[in-house]
């Protein structure tokens, strides 16, 4: 699937944490942590596990940087 945001991280999901409505995935990027929230059927629709490669992609209309 091709899309416009710039910023797609490859990575291994480290967690899935599945709440009643939603789920946080947590992602390692190259050792860093990247948490996602998205919607609990979403997860389950995706069959999210521990160990699967995935893409967090970043849409933002901000990024800070801090030094």
């Amino acid at each position: 699937m091709e899309l416009s945001a710039r910023n797609q991280l490859r990575g291994t999901i480290r967690s899935v944490k599945l709440g009643t409505i939603m789920a946080e995935i947590v992602v390692d990027v190259g050792g860093q942590e990247v948490v996602s929230v998205i919607t609990r059927s979403s997860a389950e629709r995706l069959n999210l596990k521990s160990g699967d490669q995935v893409r967090a992609v970043i849409k933002a209309t901000e990024v800070m940087i801090s030094k």
